[in-house]
């Protein structure tokens, strides 16, 4: 019988030498069997933030929005999306927003009064040095009627400069140089370095009032800035009908669709793009017993 009590006695510290060593290998051992879309953003090549500038109120898009981007992303790069807004005028925006920043985190509000056009996109630029944490690769600034692919922009992005770069969709229309004018607010990138310069420099600081995408090519042009600079046509374009020689027909290319302005042209991209397919199959809804 003495030999029970000797195992019963050691049969704990038996135990913990096993899981000891369970945990030891399932840490040292690689799991490369997780797709790509999932790996750890360690992995990315290079980051990005997508600042969507919307309004307060606008609690139906975000949300929205949440689900499209949420969805995303990309193996070569980490992608964070924020929504860019100015101070908060009402209770229920205090209250309700207060809410969305517990939960998802991915709000970015501006010391400034809620404009198009008077100093928010300068506000966001200038603004982002001081009020983060950490730096980016890139900035990007988007509209919230704008659809982005988002692993197709990374991969755009990838083989171009980390500093000194503009990019975007360049204004007029008809034009491919991408030095003739300025970038569409559709969606326009700026690399780290000129974030840093809008916020420092007294050019952007003095002419802050008017078409915002206009201003920041013309704060660039008198700063003698963005030696580097990328229009990404066709892939970026206005939905189709919807303005002129900026739009055209969805390709399977497309980085970003511009003027979704009601549901039923969301529906439409969403459809085109598969943007309900998980792992190679489509979730046909209809199709599921209740």
């Amino acid at each position: 019988m003495r030999w029970k009590w000797v195992v019963l006695a050691t049969l704990p510290s038996l135990i913990l030498s096993i899981l000891f060593f369970f945990i030891i290998h399932m840490k040292s051992t690689p799991m490369d069997n997780t797709a790509p879309e999932y790996r750890p953003r360690s992995q990315a090549r290079f980051s990005i933030l997508i600042g969507i500038l919307t309004r307060p109120d606008g609690y139906d898009r975000r949300h929205f929005l949440r689900l499209v981007y949420g969805i995303q992303s990309s193996p070569i790069a980490e992608i964070d999306v924020k929504f860019v807004f100015c101070n908060l005028a009402k209770d229920m925006q205090k209250v309700f927003i207060a809410l969305e920043i517990l939960r998802f985190k991915d709000i970015i509000i501006l010391n400034c009064t809620e404009n198009m056009n008077a100093g928010k996109t300068y506000t966001y630029f200038s603004s982002l040095p001081r009020i983060l944490h950490r730096q980016y690769d890139y900035v990007m600034k988007a509209d919230d009627d704008v659809f982005l692919r988002l692993a197709p922009l990374a991969l755009s992005l990838m083989p171009l400069p980390r500093n000194d770069l503009y990019y975007g969709f360049v204004i007029p229309c008809a034009s491919q140089n991408p030095f003739v004018d300025y970038m569409s607010g559709m969606g326009f990138v700026l690399s780290w370095d000129l974030v840093v310069w809008i916020g420092d420099s007294c050019i952007p600081a003095n002419d802050t009032n008017g078409p915002e995408d206009k201003l920041v090519g013309k704060w660039l042009k008198m700063g003698n800035k963005a030696k580097n600079r990328f229009s990404n046509k066709p892939a970026m374009y206005d939905y189709p009908g919807t303005n002129g020689r900026c739009s055209h027909k969805l390709i399977p290319e497309t980085v970003a669709v511009h003027r979704l302005k009601r549901w039923d042209q969301w529906l439409n991209v969403l459809i085109f793009f598969n943007m309900t397919m998980f792992n190679g199959i489509s979730l046909d809804l209809q199709a599921q017993k209740t």
